[in-house]
C-alpha cells in the first residue's frame, strides 16, 4: 500500500532534480562570432553560476533550425547580428514575448520591438552597427561619396567594392534606401552601383576596405565595426590602411546613415526562460554594454552609457544623424531587394 506514495515521492523528486539542473543552464542558438564575445559570457557565468551552451551559425541558419526544431528545440536565447533577421524571427512566431522592466527603461523603444497587445517585447537591441563608406583619399573626394545615392552616380564608376549583395548587411541597407527613394527609383540605383563595381562582389567587409587601401578598388561599403578594428590595430600593414582611406558617415544632410542593430530574444520554446531574461538583462547592463562598444567597437543602446572607444570617436567627431527607418519596414522590403538584386544582376 505504500508504493504509490513511494513512486510519488521519487518522481517528484526527479521532477525537482531536472528543474534544478535547469536553472543551472542556459542554452544559446549565436550569429555572433566575435572572440572577444566569450568574456560576455564567461562574465555572465561567473556572476551567475550559470552555464552556457552556445551553438554558433549565422542569422538565417539559426531562423531555419528554430524552425525545423519546433517544440523539441533546446533554445533559451537566440541573439542576432541584423534588424530584418529579427524581425523575421518575430514574424515567424520563433519568440516569446517578455516583459522585463529592466530592459524597458534600458533600451530605447526604436530599438526593441513593437509591444503586443499585452505588453510583451518579441526581442531587444544591444549594439548598433553603422553602414558607412570609405574611400581612397588620393583618388576620391570626399564630397563625392557623401551619400548612398552617390555611390550609383557615373563620376565613380569602376571605383567600387562591396560584398555580396544578398548579404544581410546589405538586404538591410537596400531595404532602408528602397523606404526611402520607392522602389523604381532604388532599382535605378542599384542598376548604377552595378555600372560602377571595380569588380564582381566577392568577400567580406574587410576585403572591402583592404581592396580600397591596395588600390583595388577607390570606394567600399562596410560595417563600422570592421574599420575600427583595422584603425585600433598596431600591425604596420593595419597602419597603412588607416592612413589610405577616409571615411564618411552617409546622408548627414538628409535621411542620416543607415544603422543595423545586434540583439536578443527569448526563443519560443525555450527551456529556461527566467535564465534567458536573466542573460538579457545582463547583456543591458554597463559592464556587458561597454564590452560591446570597446570589445567589439559597437555603439551600445542602453541609455547612460558613455563611449570611449578612440576608433569610434575618431570616426565620428563624437555624433553622427543616424537613419531611423522602422526595422518593419526594412524588413518587407527585403523580398522586394532581392528580386531587384537579380534583375539587375547584383550578384
Amino acid at each position: 500500500m505504500t508504493i504509490k506514495p513511494l513512486l510519488a515521492a521519487s518522481t517528484l523528486l526527479l521532477v525537482l532534480a531536472n528543474s534544478q539542473a535547469q536553472t543551472n543552464e542556459l542554452n544559446i542558438y549565436s550569429a555572433r562570432h566575435y572572440p572577444t564575445d566569450e568574456a560576455l559570457y564567461s562574465d555572465f557565468t561567473k556572476a551567475t553560476g550559470i552555464k552556457i551552451n552556445r551553438v554558433d551559425s549565422d542569422d538565417a541558419g539559426i531562423l531555419a533550425r528554430l524552425k525545423a526544431e519546433g517544440t523539441a528545440s533546446a533554445a533559451d536565447v537566440i541573439l542576432l547580428v541584423d534588424a530584418a533577421r529579427l524581425w523575421r524571427g518575430e514574424e515567424d512566431g520563433l519568440f516569446q514575448g517578455v516583459r522585463s522592466p529592466a530592459l524597458e527603461s534600458a533600451i530605447p523603444a526604436n530599438l526593441r520591438s513593437t509591444p503586443d497587445a499585452k505588453g510583451n517585447i518579441a526581442w531587444f537591441g544591444f549594439s548598433t552597427r553603422a553602414r558607412v563608406i570609405v574611400y581612397d583619399k588620393v583618388r576620391v573626394k570626399r564630397q563625392d561619396v557623401d551619400s548612398y545615392e552617390k555611390l550609383a552616380d557615373p563620376q565613380n564608376k569602376g571605383k567600387i567594392c562591396i560584398r555580396s549583395g544578398s548579404h544581410p548587411y546589405n538586404l538591410s541597407l537596400f531595404g532602408a534606401v528602397t523606404e526611402h527613394m520607392g522602389e523604381q527609383k532604388a532599382e535605378q540605383w542599384l542598376r548604377g552601383v552595378v555600372a560602377n563595381l571595380a569588380r564582381s562582389p566577392k568577400g567580406g567587409d574587410t576585403d572591402q576596405i583592404k581592396g580600397v587601401a591596395s588600390g583595388e578598388c577607390a570606394i567600399a561599403v562596410t560595417n563600422s565595426y570592421y574599420l575600427a578594428r583595422i584603425m585600433r590595430s598596431d600591425a604596420p600593414e593595419n597602419k597603412a590602411i588607416t592612413d589610405r582611406v577616409g571615411v564618411v558617415f552617409p546622408n548627414q544632410s538628409s535621411w542620416g546613415t543607415h544603422v543595423n542593430v545586434a540583439g536578443g530574444a527569448v526563443a519560443r520554446n525555450a527551456k529556461n526562460p527566467e535564465n534567458a531574461i536573466r542573460f538579457l538583462e545582463y547583456l543591458a547592463s554597463p559592464a556587458a554594454q561597454n564590452h560591446f562598444a570597446n570589445g567589439n567597437n559597437e555603439w551600445p543602446t542602453a541609455k547612460g552609457i558613455v563611449i570611449d572607444n578612440p576608433a569610434l570617436k575618431a570616426m565620428t567627431g563624437g555624433s553622427f544623424k543616424s537613419d531611423n527607418t522602422p526595422i518593419s519596414r526594412i524588413g518587407m522590403n527585403q523580398v522586394k531587394v532581392q528580386q531587384m538584386l537579380d534583375r539587375v544582376g547584383f550578384k
